[in-house]
């Protein structure tokens, strides 16, 4: 057991690179960390993470940011 978000972070990523083996390229690589960090984020905010992609793909941007999440969140703690 363990109670550190960052360390649960990690955990997340080198269980994804277990399962999946590794990527072929570095952009792959780059890729991969960019859509897990905004899933675990989206996570830690109780955001559905595909709700945010899709919104931002779509070109809505009909949500806020995670980074205005993030700093919404931190004023009320």
């Amino acid at each position: 057991m363990h109670n550190n978000g960052a360390e649960f972070g990690a955990r997340v990523k080198v269980r994804k690179r277990d399962v999946s083996l590794q990527t072929v390229t570095e952009e792959g690589t780059k890729a991969n960390d960019a859509f897990m960090t905004i899933v675990q984020t989206a996570r830690k905010l109780s955001v559905s993470a595909y709700d945010y992609i899709f919104d931002r793909v779509s070109n809505r941007c009909e949500m806020l940011s995670l980074a205005e999440l993030i700093r919404e969140k931190s004023t009320l703690s």
